[in-house]
């Protein structure tokens, strides 16, 4: 009852729209992940707790997607149509790179170096995915928006690295990170602030990773979702300078300030910050390779209560519920639940929009002006 009540009144403030817009944000496209399901068997072994908590799932499943993977995407996104006769797209929170262990290795952990996700695809014979990338931005169904240079808090990593921490090396000689030390912060949220003094390396990341962006995709992204939520909000300013106009965020933002220290603020969708971004808000979630039972109907009901209180739904997906390196199953399970999915939305609702986050975004500031 408690949680039905929180849901309903987290859809309360903020834009609103009598359109029923459709966006799913997919997020974690190019990080490594997990390297190996020899890897996976090795870790857990050697006694890594890879197998428990939030992250297990990531652990047996998520990995870098193939060419197969993505046109058993494509080809599930392209089933289904909307009311304008455009398919299904997502949102791809991607990072533009992962660390070079072989460099960090031969400086003795001593400095970082990161290696573009075309150079990581490279090393892992899946140079080929990387032109299905291009195919989805040119077809507007698979458009990489940003998540970070990497989906790894550099500084902490490199810290236990160096001090030897023993599960950070295991999980290192496999080409990952993505354990947590037993004390201190974690790997995973890319810009959660261990110290104060990180601060000036985080910024240097953001704006070397949109750098790369560009690069690599040849457009700027316009919409940043921080990795696992934390950040410290001077670096919004930093993304705003290199051209990020979207900001995703929690509706209770918990800013991290450096030695365990936060402050609390309050967002909604379509406010806008003090840098002129604005402010987009997840309300729906669809994570099918989570849960022992179908998710499409949990999924459709937050569709429903959004669409209830006038807001478009904002679909949490991650890469994981389509990715079939480690185990082929959890792929076709996911895509034969997202066009489940899809197929409902579509037939519940007829007059569906499927849009990216930045089309949303685009909608919601040109409202906001009229109303100005």
């Amino acid at each position: 009852m408690l949680k039905s009540i929180i849901k309903n009144l987290s859809n309360l403030p903020g834009w609103r729209t009598n359109r029923k817009i459709v966006v799913i944000e997919s997020d974690d496209w190019g990080s490594i992940r997990m390297s190996s399901k020899n890897a996976y068997d090795t870790l857990l072994s050697k006694g890594l707790i890879l197998d428990k908590g939030a992250g297990a799932r990531y652990n047996k499943y998520d990995t870098l997607a193939s060419a197969e993977d993505l046109n058993c995407l494509f080809e599930t996104l392209n089933s289904v149509k909307d009311k304008n006769n455009h398919s299904a797209k997502f949102t791809v929170v991607s990072l533009t790179s992962n660390p070079d262990f072989e460099k960090i290795k031969e400086s003795k952990f001593e400095t970082y170096f990161y290696e573009p996700i075309t150079t990581t695809l490279e090393k892992y014979n899946k140079s080929d995915a990387f032109a299905l990338w291009q195919e989805g931005i040119a077809a507007n169904t698979f458009v990489p928006e940003f998540h970070g240079r990497e989906h790894l808090n550099v500084q902490p990593w490199m810290r236990a690295l160096k001090k030897g921490d023993r599960e950070a090396l295991l999980a290192f000689d496999y080409g990952i990170w993505c354990n947590d030390q037993k004390e201190g912060m974690g790997f995973q949220a890319a810009f959660d602030l261990e110290f104060a003094t990180d601060l000036e390396e985080q910024k240097t990341i953001i704006t070397d990773g949109l750098q790369l962006f560009e690069k690599l995709h040849g457009y700027k992204a316009r919409f940043f979702v921080p990795p696992n939520g934390p950040i410290n909000n001077e670096l919004e300013k930093v993304a705003a300078t290199a051209g990020i106009e979207f900001m995703s965020s929690p509706k209770i933002q918990k800013e991290v300030l450096g030695e365990g220290r936060t402050t609390t603020h309050f967002r909604y969708l379509g406010k806008n910050n003090k840098y002129g971004q604005t402010y987009i808000t997840r309300n729906a979630f669809f994570e099918p390779s989570g849960s022992s039972k179908s998710e499409v109907a949990s999924c459709l009901a937050e569709i429903e209560l959004a669409f209830k209180f006038k807001k478009p739904a904002v679909i949490s997906s991650h890469r994981v519920n389509y990715i079939g390196g480690l185990s082929v199953k959890n792929r076709d399970k996911g895509l034969i639940q997202l066009k489940e999915l899809l197929k409902a939305i579509t037939k519940k609702w007829p007059e569906v929009e499927f849009m990216t986050s930045t089309e949303l975004g685009e909608i919601i500031r040109k409202k906001n002006r009229k109303n100005i």
